[in-house]
């Protein structure tokens, strides 16, 4: 990408097929939530667990692959534009490397684990059945992840839409067919939910290829060439996506942690926060879309020479993410019971809902920011410095928890706060960084 000029119209073009690519693999898991929410209590909740489990082994080949697209960004802004299949060649080789060794984990450690950390019998059970088969999807999103950070480093981000919509459908479909045993099948819960979410990331990934071969110039950027795995450019990948592999899966670790400490609390409370939790992650889509997107553009500016330019473009990303979310933002805290039906018709539960609701929408005023800044951080190119800072305000969160849920075990709202201090210290220590820091001359 030769321009280094992102105004409005730009950012936007970039952003948009993100973030409704984001907000078709959000669908996936709203499918799995509303299904298990006319299935049981006991089936949602352990959903909630079994969906953040799987996130968290999930995250360790998305950090990867985040690290990868930081680097092939760069690599774009130099016009090295062979070089980037080397990388996405190298990136996929260890991912299924890291998808192997996950599986081959989880099937020994996670019945151990989980049955000591969970006290109900009936939600350990309802998620061994979940993760035991969900788990062998990661060979297939992993590729996928690479595939979305080959698009995104490259700014021709229209494909993840197209992608978005044809694994939501497939999940859809799949689900409806799996759970409540259609077309002569019988009817499987929460293994159906499992199964068909796996089957939809594999359409996901044949569709990608079919797509590069077709539609993309791949010869230009030296897509499809397997060549031997390089020990050298392994070790520069590391380099980079080192760093964002622990970050993202702490990260995710400590919505576990969470969950895990809402799970002592009883059923319900775990069961309020799956809802709320998938009413979040629909907002933090837009947030993930922007930022993801200041990520991509950091990277190039950094590559073109120009970290000038940086600060501007994350404001100017901080205000377009705002104007998305704020109509959205109003409905649902107008109308909160409105929005949760979609998870559950049952009334009691929507009303015990409303409050840890309305306190998770109040904190995107401070997620908006420091979701932009702290991924332009991973932008220029310092993930090890990024790390850092994850571990900090994870360390703060995790401390928060402790007190507020598992020792003086409060109100579920009371605990939803907890999201804000993780945030605000992604916020402070971003804006220091990228205003104080010597970044500028940072080399990958």
């Amino acid at each position: 990408m030769k321009t280094t000029e992102f105004p409005h119209r730009k950012i936007w073009r970039i952003t948009y097929p993100v973030l409704i690519s984001l907000l078709m693999e959000h669908l996936i898991g709203m499918t799995d939530t509303a299904f298990m929410g006319h299935v049981g209590e006991v089936e949602l909740g352990a959903s909630a667990i079994a969906g953040i489990y799987y996130m968290v082994l999930y995250m360790l080949g998305f950090g990867f692959s985040v690290g990868a697209e930081i680097l092939m960004g760069r690599r774009n802004g130099e016009g090295q534009y062979r070089s980037i299949g080397n990388i996405f060649f190298q990136g996929s080789a260890i991912l299924m490397m890291i998808a192997a060794a996950v599986t081959l984990l989880s099937y020994t450690v996670s019945p151990v684990l989980l049955r000591n950390i969970l006290s109900s019998p009936a939600i350990y059970g309802a998620t061994m059945d979940y993760i035991n088969l969900r788990i062998w999807g990661l060979f297939f999103s992993l590729i996928a992840c690479m595939f979305r950070a080959f698009y995104m480093a490259t700014t021709r981000t229209s494909i993840l839409t197209l992608n978005g919509i044809v694994m939501v459908l497939s999940n859809v479909v799949l689900n409806y067919i799996f759970v409540f045993g259609k077309l002569g099948l019988p009817a499987m819960g929460i293994a159906g939910a499992a199964i068909g979410s796996t089957a939809a990331e594999f359409i996901s990934v044949v569709f990608f290829v079919l797509y590069t071969r077709r539609r993309t110039d791949y010869k230009r950027y030296g897509m499809f060439r397997f060549t031997r795995l390089s020990p050298l450019i392994q070790r520069q990948i590391f380099r980079v996506s080192g760093w964002t592999t622990v970050q993202y899966f702490i990260s995710s670790a400590t919505w576990l942690f969470f969950f895990l400490a809402i799970e002592h609390l009883g059923e319900r409370p775990l069961a309020v926060s799956n809802i709320v939790r998938n009413v979040s992650a629909f907002f933090y889509m837009f947030v993930s879309a922007f930022a993801s997107t200041g990520t991509a553009i950091v990277s190039n500016l950094m590559g073109n020479g120009k970290p000038q330019e940086v600060m501007p473009v994350c404001y100017r990303i901080m205000r377009m993410c705002a104007a998305a979310i704020l109509p959205l933002f109003l409905l649902a805290m107008a109308f909160p019971a409105l929005i949760m039906r979609i998870f559950t018709d049952n009334a009691d539960l929507i009303a015990a809902a409303v409050p840890s609701m309305r306190v998770m929408l109040l904190i995107y005023i401070l997620n908006v920011p420091a979701y932009v800044l702290f991924l332009a951080v991973s932008g220029t190119g310092n993930t090890r410095q990024a790390f850092l800072m994850e571990l900090a305000s994870t360390t703060l969160y995790v401390i928060y928890i402790c007190i507020i849920a598992v020792r003086l075990r409060s109100d579920i709202a009371l605990c939803w706060t907890s999201d804000a201090v993780y945030a605000l210290g992604l916020l402070v220590l971003s804006y220091l960084y990228l205003k104080r820091a010597d970044w500028q001359s940072k080399r990958i």
